[in-house]
């Protein structure tokens, strides 16, 4: 036999090999008893149907890192003998229900698995210490988790999130609800190392994701840019353009307060046909920004005060 058939004939029965043990683990876990006795009650018409787990990523059943490899149902509900072998109505409920008053008995079992990647900070996370349950968030008997699908997942988000709601329908704000933008894009529901469960160290390398236009290094810094993005904007939403935290001259007075131009408090009163004329230039249109357009730096050899 020549030697390229023998290598050929090796890597088959390799592969053979390789898929053959995970498919007889699956066939296993697919037959075990608690499979069988669940699917007659909890089918396509039941109250609690769970067929549909098996067009998920759960219910692989040929992939032995999936609970329907091992032992299906049993995997994550436990054995469940009282509910399995109980009838009617006084029918106990299964071992883990994963709707306990105290989330960490079902969080336990996500966790067996999904403890790396971006699971790794859910101990001691904002969720966590909140008593968030994984299905309180997550479907996993649904080929459709919404949480997961970035035009869905706000409204998961939003159901306990309602001062953020409430931002979402203010005139300037990120396409949220148009799912073009997504929770998890800046935030890490399971829990991160900066302040907000921010997906990045701080405030200002979790907004460079999108705006590295802003990022610089610039001839020209302007500080605010480079402490804290939210010294100015609010990311959920604004009354003011381009998600001011207030309007200009007001916003950029906070910091520049001394006694001289660009820092006198103008107001209304320095609009035109006002009885003071004399302020009108800096409160029209952007104020501040309307010789001050380059806000975030400036590489121009005469930006130094962020004018072009």
């Amino acid at each position: 036999m020549p030697l390229h058939s023998i290598h050929a004939w090796m890597a088959a029965a390799a592969l053979a090999t390789a898929v053959a043990a995970p498919l007889a683990r699956a066939a296993e876990g697919v037959d075990n008893p608690g499979y069988r006795s669940c699917v007659k009650c909890h089918d396509e018409t039941s109250e609690v149907p769970v067929l549909p787990i098996l067009k998920t990523r759960h219910g692989v059943v040929a992939d032995p890192r999936t609970p329907f490899a091992d032992q299906a149902c049993v995997t994550c509900h436990g054995p469940s003998t009282a509910h399995l072998e109980g009838e009617g109505d006084a029918k106990p409920a299964p071992d883990v229900t994963f709707k306990e008053s105290d989330a960490r008995t079902g969080n336990q079992v996500c966790l067996t698995c999904h403890q790396g990647g971006a699971q790794m900070h859910w101990a001691g996370s904002v969720h966590d210490n909140e008593n968030v349950s994984c299905s309180g968030c997550h479907d996993t008997h649904v080929a459709h988790d919404a949480v997961l699908d970035k035009s869905t997942e706000f409204e998961v988000c939003l159901s306990c999130h309602t001062q953020q709601r409430a931002d979402l329908f203010k005139p300037f704000r990120h396409p949220i609800q148009e799912g073009k933008v997504g929770c998890s894009d800046c935030h890490n529901p399971h829990g991160s190392t900066s302040q907000g469960s921010l997906v990045k160290n701080n405030t200002v390398e979790t907004c460079y994701t999108c705006h590295a236009d802003k990022r610089g290094p610039f001839l020209w810094e302007h500080q605010p840019v480079n402490d804290d993005c939210s010294h100015c904007h609010k990311p959920h939403g604004s009354v003011h353009v381009a998600m001011l935290n207030t309007r200009g001259p007001w916003l950029c007075e906070q910091c520049h307060s001394a006694g001289n131009h660009p820092s006198n408090a103008y107001s209304g009163t320095g609009l035109p046909g006002a009885n003071r004329p004399s302020g009108a230039q800096q409160v029209l249109g952007k104020n501040c920004m309307n010789c001050h357009t380059e806000v975030h730096g400036s590489n121009h050899p005469s930006g130094a005060r962020q004018t072009r």
